[in-house]
């Protein structure tokens, strides 16, 4: 059976943020193919395709991840660390998604190879706008590496 690829990783565990992201990425017809992880820990098991997700293959990455900095059991300044650090992974785009606004987050997600840091907007249509945007650009405009 061939593997269907993930375009977007959401790494999220507030499940008001999750519903609000997948309804503004599905009214922009971008939830195709879509993965909805809830901590840390599973996102690295995702991706790296250990545990649970062994049966994936580290070549079908997704094209990109919307990382939130608090996260259980593995928080996600360690995920991006870990992505950015593994030459199979560091090409991926990670857009962190977070209520952060802290510069000490700010600061290390780029030092440690973010591509994009957006502070969740409170108000439900400033998300919505926020998050169309982010979607349409990373999914239409951005041109990946081939692996």
């Amino acid at each position: 059976m061939i593997e269907s690829p993930i375009e977007i990783l959401l790494v999220e565990d507030n499940p008001n943020d999750v519903e609000l992201t997948l309804h503004a990425l599905q009214e922009n017809n971008l939830t195709n193919r879509i993965e909805v992880l809830r901590d840390g820990a599973e996102a690295l098991e995702f991706i790296f395709c250990t545990g649970a997700y062994s049966h994936r293959s580290i070549e079908n990455s997704p094209r990109v991840i919307l990382l939130d900095l608090k996260l259980p059991k593995v928080d996600g300044l360690e995920v991006l660390k870990r992505l950015k650090s593994d030459h199979r992974t560091r090409t991926i785009p990670v857009v962190v998604l977070t209520s952060s606004r802290e510069e000490r987050d700010i600061v290390e997600s780029y030092q440690l190879g973010v591509n994009s840091y957006i502070v969740k907007p409170v108000d439900f249509e400033q998300f919505t706008q926020a998050v169309k945007h982010l979607g349409l650009y990373w999914m239409l405009l951005n041109q990946p590496p081939r692996q």
